[in-house]
């Protein structure tokens, strides 16, 4: 009742962005989990091929999230969002129709393309019509977002009893609505002009260093982050000796976000938002790792409840921080920056776990538990030195 009652209290906007976020991830983990077995087992294609579709969907869509952040500034978030959700029906009809490589490389582009446009644009524009309320709406962001999360998967699983082309139509479909919606309902938002070119535009984002430092100190809480999808659940199947252990990861995390978002949010928001939170949810994510080093069911799902107490702490603040680094103009380009950044950072950051795991032993986790609570160090240090907008943080959302 208490989140109704939240998302009740935000513009249209707000709550129009809220349930496109849940059809985004619906659509977008109903499909893509099961994109690498459609690839290998029912096409035949290689594991270097599947390795190269896959890599050219994360590359178009990491690589590009500055073109996706600058149009939403030049061109307005609302015809971004658009764009970036038709893009992605087409990329994922392609999935269903076609079996040549060319097609499946045209469908990767595209569907990472389209990420790169729709993610900065709808963070931007929440943010903007969110307010002085940013954290809050970030909050329920990420309740959406985690409840799409949980419901792709399972109805990804249903489909694929049919087949591959059912799901995959299915997950078009979903992102045909959404480009619908936004079309005909989402509010168009007057856009400023930025007073200079793109180059120019970049430039500045690019010569903010207190904002490029925080970028990179919070690589550690996408790679955390990612690990949701790889060594969590590879040692819940490990610890239980069954393949289904690894849903178990998801689901605790969906009940966690869905049970204690809000209420983290707020208690928060009683103590002052600051950017000292975040360096305290990126130590609990670190922190989170530590317990699977005993190899035991309990302790597996413990660290999963660490990760994503951990996510909820930071990542609200995250988002409404990264706005405050610049100009409302250019917010955007920060958004696009951030994600290009951090997101090619943790990609590699992501690599070295999984050279890790290969390794054997515990030392993938030791390195997780180093990443997190290097990072937040790295924004504790940035945060004593008042390189974060603390104070605009602090007296916006309190």
């Amino acid at each position: 009742m208490r989140t109704w009652h939240e998302i009740r209290r935000f513009p249209f906007a707000v709550r129009l962005l809220l349930v496109n976020q849940l059809g985004v991830n619906t659509g977008f983990y109903l499909l893509v989990p099961y994109l690498a077995t459609h690839l290998t087992d029912d096409l035949g294609l290689s594991a270097a091929v599947v390795g190269v579709v896959l890599g050219v969907r994360n590359l178009s869509q990491q690589g590009l999230f500055v073109i996706g952040g600058s149009a939403s500034d030049r061109l307005g978030a609302r015809g971004v969002i658009i764009a970036g959700c038709a893009l992605r029906t087409v990329g994922f009809g392609l999935f269903a129709l076609g079996g040549s490589l060319a097609v499946l490389l045209a469908a990767s582009v595209l569907s990472g393309l389209a990420g790169a446009l729709f993610n900065p644009a709808v963070r931007s524009y929440l943010a903007q019509e969110a307010g002085e309320r940013r954290a809050e709406a970030f909050a329920l962001f990420n309740v959406f977002a985690t409840t799409g999360a949980l419901i792709g998967p399972l109805l990804g699983s249903a489909l694929l009893l049919v087949d591959f082309r059912t799901s995959a139509l299915t997950a078009a479909g979903i992102f045909a609505v959404l480009t619908v919606a936004q079309a005909l309902v989402l509010p168009a938002r007057k856009t400023e002009p930025t007073g200079g070119g793109v180059r120019g535009d970049w430039g500045e984002v690019l010569g903010n260093r207190d904002f490029l430092a925080f970028a990179l100190a919070m690589v550690g809480m996408f790679t955390l982050e990612n690990q949701l999808y790889l060594l969590l659940p590879e040692r819940a199947r490990q610890a239980t000796g069954w393949d289904g252990a690894a849903g178990l990861v998801f689901l605790v995390g969906t009940i966690a976000t869905l049970a204690l978002q809000l209420r983290i949010t707020h208690g928060l928001k009683s103590r002052g938002y600051s950017s000292r939170w975040i360096a305290a949810g990126l130590a609990v994510m670190g922190l989170a790792f530590l317990p699977p080093l005993i190899d035991s069911p309990v302790t597996v799902l413990f660290g999963t409840l660490l990760l994503h107490l951990g996510l909820m702490i930071a990542s609200p603040l995250v988002m409404g921080l990264i706005p405050r680094f610049g100009r409302p103009e250019l917010t955007g380009t920060y958004f696009g920056v951030f994600y290009a950044v951090s997101g090619i950072a943790a990609a590699a950051g992501s690599a070295g776990i999984g050279w890790a795991m290969d390794s054997g032993g515990q030392l993938p986790w030791i390195c997780c538990a180093v990443v997190g609570l290097a990072s937040a160090a790295g924004v504790a240090r940035l945060h004593r030195r008042g390189a974060l907008p603390r104070a605009a943080v602090e007296r916006s959302l309190v």
